[in-house]
């Protein structure tokens, strides 16, 4: 019997394939548990449909991700810090406060996807890298100055 898998199945296959099951194992199994329906033509087309609109989803994510890339690479942020009488920093910058900053610019970047290799503990100047998209990163500059 063959059937269109509505999750992912071990030992028989991924969300959205058509698999040749056997009929006991697509009655008892898939079907009754919701893991697959079977396999007719609206099924099929649905399925087209859905795997067209999932790839039109993923090119406009990619294009949104490229653009706020291109926006995010001119950006120069400056961020204050403590800082005791010998030049010695109270603490340090994190992902979320690099975030927040760039919230406040406009940019919806999430702290998850700031890359910090090491903590900024010192004032100056750093390239931060930002991961939009699987496929998308770009760096800016951050100013780290004393308060």
């Amino acid at each position: 019997m063959k059937v269109l898998l509505l999750a992912d199945v071990k030992g028989t296959g991924k969300k959205g394939e058509i698999k040749e099951v056997a009929d006991g194992y697509a009655k008892n199994f898939l079907l009754k548990n919701g893991k697959a329906r079977i396999a007719d033509n609206s099924a099929l087309s649905e399925n087209k449909m859905k795997k067209a609109s999932d790839a039109f989803h993923k090119e406009v994510e990619l294009q949104a991700a490229k653009e706020l890339a291109k926006k995010l690479s001119n950006v120069k942020l400056k961020l204050e810090i403590r800082c005791g009488e010998n030049g010695k920093t109270f603490g340090s910058i994190t992902s979320k406060e690099v975030s927040d900053e760039l919230k406040t610019l406009g940019f919806d970047v999430d702290k998850r996807k700031i890359e910090i290799k090491e903590p900024l503990k010192a004032i100056g100047s750093y390239t931060i890298t930002a991961r939009l998209h699987p496929e998308v990163s770009c760096c800016f500059s951050v100013e780290i100055v004393s308060k």
